[in-house]
């Protein structure tokens, strides 16, 4: 059994789905006895791992199942090189909508600021949010994140003045200056596995 956890929050994966369905069962018998209760909406048993995928075409169903954790979906796949089981992670497309949304808000009260301040400001969001989310596989939703901020922002200064609108030579100068592009920065698991436990 793997055991993932975090806060309240946890993934278990199995070998064998009866293992998987008596470990629920007495987990919710577990929790009756104290009052307490599974969230049901986040709670769910999925076919997933290496064999998820032929396991479910043999039986004429579509692709496994997946699962979102700690800001990333997850989803069995492929690398493109070797052909071997990966877990593919992207940003939940909830989670950057919300804070494109917000970014939204702030880009509007700092509409009248100078431009390095706020370049200088976005920057530090951007590296941050790719501190957290720049795994591989991840790279074109970051690139869809950074496209959106550009649309944001330009925005945020063309409505700066009715009569002068820098033209978009200007604006990217000053988008390539400030917003950094995606870049891979957590390798892969098995990676830091092997770094941390040499064989």
């Amino acid at each position: 059994m793997i055991v993932v956890r975090y806060a309240d929050d946890v993934v278990l994966g199995f070998e064998h789905r009866e293992e998987a369905e008596r470990f629920l069962r007495e987990v919710r018998e577990r929790l009756a006895k104290f009052g307490l209760e599974l969230h049901p909406a986040k709670t769910r048993l999925i076919e997933f791992g290496r064999f998820a995928a032929a396991n479910r075409e043999k039986r004429g169903k579509g692709k496994p199942e997946t699962f979102d954790f700690l800001g990333f979906t997850h989803a069995c796949g492929k690398n493109g090189k070797t052909g071997r089981f990966i877990v593919g992670r992207k940003t939940v497309k909830k989670r950057m909508r919300a804070k494109l949304k917000a970014l939204k808000q702030e880009l509007r009260t700092r509409m009248h600021r100078p431009i390095a301040d706020t370049g200088d400001w976005l920057q530090k969001v951007v590296r941050g949010y790719y501190q957290y989310h720049a795994v591989p596989g991840n790279t074109d939703r970051l690139g869809v994140f950074r496209e959106r901020l550009i649309r944001l922002w330009r925005c945020a200064i063309r409505r700066r003045s009715q009569k002068h609108r820098p033209d978009w030579a200007r604006l990217g100068r000053i988008f390539d200056r400030w917003l950094p592009r995606p870049c891979v920065l957590h390798p892969f698991p098995q990676a830091r596995f092997a770094a941390r436990y040499p064989r």
